[in-house]
């Protein structure tokens, strides 16, 4: 008995060694309003309710969790699910539930860089636009900034965030970090543009794969990307987006397209209710799951 508690004790402790040795991970998070979140946070699930710390849910931490969202110094806080919205900023999106089943998974920290904002296209509508955009057209990037430095460029926002937070976090920690997804949802605010959406949506992943290849001398080519489908009782769905979503994740091995066709939603038809977005956000993690 004596040997088998000694054996025990030596392989859990070679398993905690071996964890407390492995490069952190990171998620990376972009998209329009169902990705900022818009669900009220009395609708979350209960389990993560139970990390409250107010009887409203408006404040709390997970236990694993930091995030850095919409801001490019590069730190980090425990997350707990806000949006950016100054009105109303105690909402949640699909994200959330992605989180804490990661926390289940790794239980140990793990960093999220996330930038989102509502009511965005990946297409600028007209030349004279001030609107942001998530455009990975080189002509118009040429001419834009970023929207963290008052121009109209998300993209650029959420490549200074990543930039941010290797240069001032990750880049420092002792057993270094990989990144292991890039999530993403989006694709309401182009319906007046199906048509350009493939190649647009396509031009954001490569920007963003590419970037990081070079920033960190690592190949994340192939990072998994995993998004889901606008729901078709969407007021703002549109036929030929969700067919340029479906031609990617078909054309690309490493695009994870989930299927959100029948997905309820809030009153007002364009955001998640509280199934759809836990649904979501179960999808996600499962398929990062299945890339460990």
């Amino acid at each position: 008995m004596k040997n088998i508690f000694i054996i025990l004790m030596f392989a859990f402790s070679c398993n905690c060694y071996a964890n407390y040795n492995n490069p952190a991970h990171v998620i990376i998070t972009a998209g329009q309003s169902n990705t900022d979140g818009r669900v009220p946070n009395d609708r979350l699930p209960e389990y993560i309710k139970a990390m409250a710390t107010d009887t409203t849910f408006t404040t709390g931490a997970y236990k694993y969790c930091k995030i850095a969202q919409n801001r490019i110094d590069g730190k980090f806080r425990p997350y707990w699910p806000k949006s950016k919205r100054r009105a109303k900023p105690n909402t949640w999106g699909y994200d959330a539930v992605t989180y804490y089943w990661l926390e289940q998974l790794w239980q140990e920290p793990f960093y999220v860089i996330k930038w989102a904002i509502g009511g965005t296209s990946i297409e600028p509508s007209t030349n004279s636009d001030k609107s942001a955009h998530w455009s990975a057209n080189p002509e118009w990037l040429s001419h834009n900034t970023a929207t963290c430095e008052k121009g109209r460029s998300l993209l650029l926002s959420f490549i200074n965030n990543i930039d941010g937070c290797i240069n001032n976090t990750l880049s420092k920690l002792k057993n270094g970090y990989q990144i292991d997804a890039f999530l993403w949802h989006q694709g309401e605010s182009d319906c007046t543009n199906g048509d350009k959406y493939y190649g647009n949506l396509k031009a954001v992943i490569a920007y963003v794969r590419n970037h990081l290849c070079k920033k960190t001398g690592k190949d994340y080519s192939k990072l998994p990307f995993i998004f889901g489908t606008v729901t078709k009782k969407n007021k703002r769905y549109n036929n030929e987006v969700e067919a340029a979503m479906k031609r990617l994740a078909k054309e690309d091995s490493n695009v994870y397209l989930i299927d959100m066709s029948d997905a309820e939603l809030l009153g007002d038809r364009l955001h998640f209710n509280q199934i759809s977005a836990e649904y979501l956000g179960k999808k996600m993690y499962e398929q990062i799951k299945e890339q460990q």
